[in-house]
């Protein structure tokens, strides 16, 4: 069976792991996340709070992580959940600017 390298990137704001894989064409990038095994590389978050967690490619959302199938040298992005408003942090930085 053919085998493609991808890889699976996620970051904290004090460390980062891009984990590289080789696996079967077509894998789908919610199955390199697990095939990744992100809760052994972050012991500090649950293993399932990468379940519900936003993926996309290169900075682009996924809709459909679920049923997008890789390519050669795709690079899967596991975004955080945002920590304050980008809205709200540009306000209170601008509130203290006047």
């Amino acid at each position: 069976m053919a085998e493609i390298d991808v890889e699976v990137a996620f970051a904290l704001p004090e460390k980062q792991r891009v984990i590289t894989l080789r696996v079967p064409l077509g894998t789908t990038a919610s199955e390199a996340v697990s095939l990744a095994d992100l809760p052994s590389h972050f012991p500090e978050l649950s293993a399932d709070a990468f379940d519900a967690l936003d993926l996309g490619l290169f900075g682009k959302r996924l809709r459909e992580p679920e049923a997008h199938r890789l390519r050669a040298g795709d690079r899967v992005e596991v975004y955080r959940g945002l920590i304050i408003d980008p809205k709200a942090a540009r306000q209170a930085r601008a509130g203290t600017r006047r």
